[in-house]
């Protein structure tokens, strides 16, 4: 019988409030390894992170101007250089013991196994996902813009067409993690309906040469969050050998330490 894997559903929650839930099972798990390994699915209200590796000039628009929107902002523990997160995108934070993983103690098979849930989440919609030599992510290629239903205005028509049809390497999904001793926090987050017009304020993660997408530029059309949040808990579990089991926060949070993690 495989190994359960707690899946919890945050809904959407600010960026501080679910680094310090991850944080604090961090440190539980570090303590106390029988802790069960969970995956946190949900989203955020619009944020801008900088990983261990940012360059401050990939965030190209004033500080102020960030604030004024409304636009959180981050320096975090996790790999990789600025990204954008916010509604309408599904971030998964897996906090895993990595003893207990297919491939134990191996960092690039957890990044591999990250990449290869999305894109087995994206074959289900008919994108095709793949992974480019040396840039971290998913990643969906070609040029060719579907046809967009009557659900969008000119704006956002205009933003689609332009995030498809300018890049032919366009980044779908986003992936940047922590191990802490070997357990992981951080993750991954998936453009479903992202407002690819956000990305603009920042170089996302530092690739000026690439563009970015989501799930409903490539379709055509908007997939309903609740939809995509349990194929995606799916193809992560099935990736890691584990049987689902849903959980509420409530469940989660007599594992919490009191104090959490740092770095």
């Amino acid at each position: 019988m495989r190994e359960p894997l707690w899946v919890v559903d945050l809904g959407r929650i600010r960026y501080g409030e679910a680094l310090d839930l991850q944080r604090r099972l961090v440190a539980t798990k570090i303590a106390q390894r029988e802790t069960p390994d969970v995956l946190f699915v949900l989203e955020h209200p619009p944020v801008i992170t900088l990983g261990r590796n940012a360059r401050e000039e990939n965030i190209v628009t004033p500080r102020e101007t960030l604030e004024a929107m409304g636009f959180d902002i981050f320096h975090v523990e996790r790999g990789g250089d600025v990204t954008y997160h916010g509604p309408g995108q599904l971030v998964g934070y897996p906090i895993l013991d990595l003893h207990r993983v297919p491939k134990p103690k191996d960092v690039g098979w957890f990044v591999w196994a990250m990449q290869e849930a999305v894109i087995r989440a994206l074959a289900r919609y008919g994108i095709t996902g793949e992974r480019i030599e040396k840039v971290i992510g998913v990643w969906v290629r070609g040029r060719e813009l579907p046809p967009l239903d009557d659900s969008f205005d000119e704006a956002t028509r205009a933003a689609l067409a332009a995030a498809v049809t300018q890049f032919s390497d366009r980044k779908i999904a986003a992936i940047g993690a922590r191990i802490k001793e070997w357990v992981s926090y951080h993750g991954f987050a998936l453009n479903v309906n992202t407002d690819l017009r956000h990305f603009d304020l920042i170089v996302p993660c530092g690739l000026r040469d690439r563009g970015v997408t989501s799930m409903q530029a490539e379709l055509g059309r908007e997939i309903p969050m609740g939809e995509i949040k349990p194929v995606v808990a799916r193809t992560f579990a099935e990736v890691m050998e584990r049987e689902i089991e849903w959980h509420t926060l409530d469940d989660v949070v007599p594992f919490l330490a009191s104090e959490p993690i740092h770095g």
